[in-house]
């Protein structure tokens, strides 16, 4: 035999870009978000005009908070600010719950198939994170309006910069915390929610684990969303509903943890176990008695009408948490999403039955389980 019938053949190139980001998914995602994004414009709009109506005939709770802020016109940034922060909220539910019936057992209707859901997810997250930039770039034109008297310009910009876009840069009243919170649900929503056009390298296990903290995102935003408006605007049956919409949320994550669609998630107490599961026994009953309990936790705040928010006259408990809790939490999530990272990395192996070296070896209900499923 010669030395070119001896040698194996060629295997086929990786198509190039193939581990890195996903740039087309990513475009074609954007474009079909378009007429999503335009919705929520639209809701926004509706959103600003309701929050200028009740300043001009005085029935909103801002004025007794901020009695400066009477005059509607001159401080619209700030109303236009409040109203990105609520659409952006509504479409973190609104994806959420898409996410939550994508991955777990889903409804039998034939208009609620799994490609179709999973679009819906993917264009509702970037609409959101769209509309959680906008909250903050017209927060920053907020802080310009109100302080441009006071220091250069210059100097202005960039304090404000800190301000609104470097975590605890904000350092002053309820704020240091409840905008401490919003930044981080923000940046980790990029990092989280993006992490979908980089499964190509993650492979789509590790893409999977890590998504699921995408929950976190929401609970930061709506915990932003209650802290710094309860102690600005919200008042009685409205508080309330807010509170009570929680609800049905999180009884769809407690159901998705109890009736996973994928075999290797549900939680087995007995018989054989699969060590290629995600994650451990222990974590994964922790994960479902966290979330029953924060169901609980909301039934007895609805009930009881305590959530830690201002009273009509404007009284109420100093802000809490302590900034140093919250950069511990992030702290441990850090150390949680690491090992995570370390524990189901993808593993590089010699090439051997026609594998590429470096090809992963997973099985291939891992490999497609972030593809769309056929609608028919």
């Amino acid at each position: 035999m010669t030395d070119a019938a001896r040698s194996p053949a060629p295997s086929p190139a990786r198509p190039r870009g193939a581990r890195r980001f996903d740039w087309r998914g990513l475009g074609a995602d954007a474009r079909a978000a378009v007429p999503d994004a335009s919705l929520a414009l639209v809701i926004t709009g509706l959103v600003f005009w309701w929050l200028w109506a009740r300043i001009e005939n005085g029935s909103s709770p801002s004025i007794q908070m901020m009695p400066p802020f009477e005059d509607a016109s001159e401080y619209w940034w700030y109303w236009l600010c409040q109203a990105f922060g609520w659409s952006a909220l509504l479409w973190a539910y609104v994806t959420v719950v898409f996410g939550l019936l994508r991955s777990g057992s889903r409804p039998p209707w034939r208009w609620m198939a799994a490609a179709r859901v999973e679009k819906w997810h993917r264009t509702t997250s970037l609409t959101t994170i769209g509309l959680m930039f906008l909250h903050m770039a017209t927060f920053f034109g907020a802080e310009l309006q109100t302080n441009f008297e006071n220091q250069p310009m210059g100097e202005l910009v960039r304090v404000t910069l800190v301000k609104v876009f470097v975590p605890g840069g904000y350092a002053t009243g309820t704020g240091r915390i409840a905008i401490l919170l919003g930044l981080l649900a923000f940046y980790l929503a990029i990092v989280l929610g993006l992490a979908f056009y980089v499964r190509q390298t993650t492979g789509s296990r590790l893409w999977r684990a890590l998504h699921r903290f995408i929950i976190v995102v929401y609970v930061l935003s709506a915990w932003h969303t209650l802290l710094y408006g309860t102690n600005v605007w919200f008042e009685g049956s409205f508080r309330t509903l807010v509170w009570a919409l929680q609800m049905p949320l999180a009884g769809l994550l407690l159901l998705r943890l109890l009736a996973p669609a994928r075999p290797s998630e549900r939680l087995r107490l007995r018989g054989p176990r699969r060590e290629s599961r995600p994650l451990p026994l222990t974590a994964r009953l922790a994960g479902r008695l966290a979330v029953l309990a924060t169901v609980g936790g909301l039934a007895v705040v609805i009930v009881s009408g305590a959530d830690g928010g201002r009273s009509d006259h404007g009284h109420s408990a100093g802000p809490w948490p302590e900034q140093w809790v919250i950069w511990t939490g992030l702290l441990v999530l850090t150390l949680v999403l690491v090992g995570v990272v370390h524990r189901l990395r993808p593993t590089r192996q010699p090439r051997a039955h026609g594998r590429e070296e470096g090809e992963d070896t997973r099985q291939g209900d891992d490999l497609d389980a972030d593809r769309p499923r056929p609608t028919g």
